[in-house]
């Protein structure tokens, strides 16, 4: 397998977006950042939402035109895509798919609707991919910093010859060639992501603290210490990892810890749990997970499923303790995702 592709400022053209209109689907994390980052870099940018979309005003305020879906798909030349996946494929079919024309470029942040065929474009129209790995908020504060946030960058679909000129150049108005774009593909950017999000970040990460939090409890540890020890320290570990990897980390800790992690470390995450991450994997290639995770957000769904899990996560003992201990810092609560 050859090497991925990086690509940095030198190495895209901004004059392939002149004369090109950009349609944002979506105002939310990513939605924001698109929008406004590219407006900063000179591009000519409308927001298309939905009617009675609460995001209408914020955005007017920010400067921006704001359209209906079908209204900006109709005006635009490049459309990116950043609504929920959920909801990607419906809109597509309504708003966007009537309204594209020959040599249009359709855009996506994550490979799901192209890679599991929910969405099938024409075939001649681009169809590329600008992924920036971060959250919106750092994308725009980047950008506005004069830094850049790195971005995942595909072409599944080139049908004017111009498809990698063009996603190179977006991915330099959003600011991402400041740090950098890798060359992936959407199958890869599908699978890699959701395995991450499951497996480790998510899935993993979360599982893996509540289960500590458990064992001390049941020892008969204060759960203030429990969810200490095992929760809220996480972030500092995350935090000397993201800095330094991982042996900047153990450099950091004491000799008692990193013994720790090397003798230990094994024991929990076992050659069993490893199977157990090939088996997740193999549900995100084959498209089980997709089918799963469509069919109970659909109508006929009606999310039952995924809102019984959010209900049982919501009440493990560990999230009442939690609301206790961040109440000792000096978190305003402006600064919280969620009020309670």
């Amino acid at each position: 397998m050859s090497e991925a592709r990086m690509f940095y400022q030198q190495d895209c053209d901004l004059s392939y977006l002149n004369g090109k209109k950009i349609a944002i689907i979506g105002y939310g994390s990513q939605g924001h950042a698109h929008a406004l980052n590219l407006k900063d870099s000179g591009c000519d940018v409308a927001v298309g939402l939905y009617e009675g979309s609460k995001s209408k005003a914020k955005a007017e305020a920010q400067g921006l035109k704001v359209m209906s879906t079908a209204d900006a798909a109709k005006w635009a030349d490049i459309i990116m895509i950043l609504t929920p996946d959920e909801k990607q494929a419906d809109i597509y079919k309504a708003e966007i798919e009537p309204n594209l024309e020959s040599g249009n470029m359709l855009m996506f942040a994550h490979g799901f609707n192209i890679h599991y065929h929910t969405i099938i474009p024409p075939a001649d129209v681009d169809v590329a991919m600008i992924a920036p790995k971060a959250p919106g908020h750092t994308v725009r504060s980047e950008y506005q910093a004069g830094k850049g946030t790195p971005c995942l960058i595909a072409v599944e679909q080139d049908a004017t010859g111009k498809a990698w000129d063009v996603a190179k150049a977006y991915g330099a108005a959003l600011g991402g060639a400041r740090a950098g774009l890798l060359e992936t593909t959407f199958r890869t950017e599908t699978e890699t992501d959701l395995f991450g999000e499951q497996a480790v970040l998510c899935g993993g990460v979360v599982k893996l603290m509540q289960t500590g939090f458990e064992v001390l409890c049941e020892a008969g540890y204060d759960p203030r210490n429990a969810y200490f020890e095992c929760i809220h320290e996480m972030k500092l570990i995350v935090d000397l990892i993201y800095q330094s990897g991982f042996m900047g980390m153990r450099y950091s800790i004491s000799n008692t810890a990193e013994y720790g992690d090397y003798v230990s470390g094994p024991r929990i995450i076992t050659p069993d749990v490893k199977e157990h991450m090939k088996a997740v994997l193999s549900d995100i290639q084959d498209g089980t997970f997709a089918k799963d995770f469509l069919l109970d957000m659909s109508p006929a769904g009606r999310q039952v499923h995924f809102k019984m899990l959010r209900q049982k996560a919501q009440e493990h003992p560990s999230e009442k303790v939690g609301e206790e201990i961040r109440k000792l810092y000096s978190w305003s609560d402006e600064s919280k995702l969620i009020n309670n």
